[in-house]
């Protein structure tokens, strides 16, 4: 991967992109949309932000990267895209849906940007060829997950349909998986059938406890399709209801310009007097450091 940090021209940028996309990693795409001038950003200008923060690619200088990595950290953690509006003090006003970070930046131009949170898709491994499991690896890709058979591929869920053939061994294989899902199309009497044969196998109690049997909401009696259709519904429920998503980055207001900034891998910083202070570049850090107490005083 490119260094983090880099200034990739706009087209590098989306190639950066495809490559993150294609190792299942999550980033946030920054896309410059509107300048009003001065501003050092061009209307198409993008940057990739990291889950750690640092920032790959050109939406601007210090006046404008702190925002957009807070920003864009913040959408990472909520999953939601959002358009950011950098501008002088007092100079526009939120309500629009529009996020607002106002900039004391001497240029005192206005550029709006568009976050949009890239996660990885959930991958599910589903065991077996019954209609039920057949049915479900054609949900699961209608809806966005990707799909698998093998079990050493590194899914988030498995859910084993094999009904009745191989259940124990394949069971047996996805519980020595690391995914928290682990789900089996069976009824409740075959379920304990398998767990006793696992238990006597030599699997605890906790490990046995993983299993969800029988897999999918409870709708009543149901066809093979249907269980494809329950099942899908309690995986979508299961992931919206985990921490799937990076933890929302810790946050700091810089003591000299009032920006919020995220607290990264590239975030400027200086101690004084015992405590780490943050700012949003090196500008503002510089200045601190020459008369810390000015700043502190009118903080």
């Amino acid at each position: 991967m490119t260094e983090p940090g880099s200034r990739l021209d706009r087209g590098a940028v989306l190639v950066e992109a495809g490559r993150l996309t294609a190792d299942g990693r999550p980033f946030v795409l920054a896309t410059v949309v509107s300048v009003r001038r001065p501003a050092s950003a061009r209307r198409g200008d993008r940057a990739l932000v990291l889950p750690d923060g640092r920032l790959v690619g050109w939406v601007g200088g210090a006046c404008s990267e702190p925002a957009v990595v807070r920003e864009a950290l913040r959408a990472l953690a909520e999953g939601t895209t959002r358009l950011l509006r950098i501008c002088p003090p007092g100079s526009s006003e939120e309500g629009d849906g529009v996020v607002v970070a106002e900039s004391s930046c001497a240029s005192e131009g206005t550029v709006e940007v568009l976050i949009e949170p890239q996660l990885p898709r959930p991958l599910v491994a589903v065991v077996g060829d019954s209609p039920a499991a057949v049915t479900l690896r054609e949900l699961a890709c209608a809806v966005g997950w990707g799909v698998t058979t093998d079990l050493a591929a590194g899914a988030e869920a498995v859910v084993v349909a094999t009904m009745g053939r191989g259940d124990t061994e394949a069971l047996d294989a996805a519980l020595a998986t690391p995914a928290e899902y682990v789900g089996l199309v069976a009824s409740s009497r075959r379920a304990g059938v398998e767990l006793g044969e696992l238990r006597a196998r030599g699997l605890d109690e906790e490990t046995l406890a993983r299993v969800r049997s029988p897999a999918g909401l409870d709708l009543g009696p149901l066809t093979q399709p249907e269980i494809a259709v329950a099942v899908l519904a309690e995986l979508v429920a299961w992931r919206h209801g985990r921490a799937s998503m990076p933890a929302l980055a810790v946050e700091a207001v810089d003591p000299v310009c009032g920006m919020t900034v995220a607290i990264g891998a590239e975030t400027p910083s200086t101690e004084h007097a015992g405590t780490t202070y943050w700012f949003c570049c090196p500008g503002c850090r510089d200045r601190f450091a020459r008369d810390p107490t000015q700043y502190l005083a009118s903080a």
